[in-house]
């Protein structure tokens, strides 16, 4: 993966993880367009991720320092367990249990099978639509406060879908939030604050697996014979996707506030359609050479 290559998935990275649009399918598809036959792989968007969500952490600074102080002042029996922030907080860890469970029980299948471009087409049109529907007829006027254990799980849930490419974490849980009668800002708001431990645990995750085998001289030769991303490549679209991510997030969480996900559905549809043609015609290869 040449520096240019990196910058680019940087890019797309940055421009998709928030929006619900599917920023893994993106990488996937981008990925594959500059390299034919080749998929830049389950572990290297899962690294570049940490940069998107270093910037959930920056947006998100005083929310989440808030709720991890107060929930450990409830620990210490300085505060009830019924405080917002510390409920918020219990909801979030469990909320951040499916998508762990799933992710290491199926690694092997996320890594592999579930990458295939058809499945991607597949749930890009497929949660586009619930989306659409979501937005268009729930109710849309609870908030977080109003966040129930119920409504914690069923958040998980819906965010652990995201490990299927195409389906988008933040399009999966904002579509079950409005779903559950949250509205657009709550569900956006909710699912960014539950994807920074999931993201930021597989990303370490990976990253521990992978990084060390690249600062031996045998397996940058290795990478570099298979086409996978060098080190260097890694850092640079990392750094490009927390700068262009926090942009993202600041529009995002201002557009949401006064229009609804339409343009998103339409997108989603528009490029799994074009991408079932692309796929139709034999111009990507569905395995990435797998």
């Amino acid at each position: 993966m040449s520096f240019i290559e990196a910058v680019v998935l940087g890019l797309v990275q940055g421009l998709t993880e928030f929006l619900p649009i599917s920023s893994s399918a993106h990488v996937r598809v981008v990925g594959e367009l500059m390299n034919p036959g080749e998929d830049p792989g389950a572990a290297f968007t899962a690294i570049i991720q940490l940069g998107t969500e270093t910037a959930v952490l920056i947006y998100f600074w005083k929310d989440i320092t808030r709720i991890i102080g107060r929930w450990f002042k409830a620990l210490a029996g300085k505060i009830p367990h019924s405080d917002p922030d510390v409920r918020m907080g219990w909801l979030v860890i469990l909320g951040s249990i499916p998508i762990g469970v799933l992710g290491l029980l199926f690694e092997s299948q996320i890594d592999h099978s579930l990458r295939n471009l058809y499945i991607t087409a597949t749930m890009l049109i497929l949660f586009g639509i619930l989306l659409g529907f979501a937005d268009r007829f729930a109710p849309q006027r609870k908030e977080l406060t109003e966040l129930s254990v119920r409504d914690g799980i069923l958040f998980g849930l819906a965010q652990a879908l995201a490990l299927i490419p195409g389906v988008s974490r933040s399009g999966g849980t904002i579509t079950a939030g409005l779903l559950m009668g949250y509205s657009r800002k709550a569900a956006a708001r909710y699912a960014f604050l539950l994807a920074v431990p999931a993201v930021f645990a597989s990303g370490l995750y990976k990253a521990a697996k992978e990084v060390p085998v690249l600062f031996t001289a045998e397996g940058r030769a290795v990478a570099a014979a298979a086409g996978e991303p060098s080190l260097l490549a890694i850092a640079v679209a990392t750094v490009v996707a927390f700068v262009v991510g926090f942009a993202v997030i600041v529009w995002f969480m201002r557009i949401i506030e006064n229009h609804s996900y339409l343009m998103f559905v339409v997108y989603r549809v528009v490029a799994g359609l074009l991408l079932l043609a692309m796929l139709w015609f034999g111009a990507v290869d569905p395995l990435g050479g797998a």
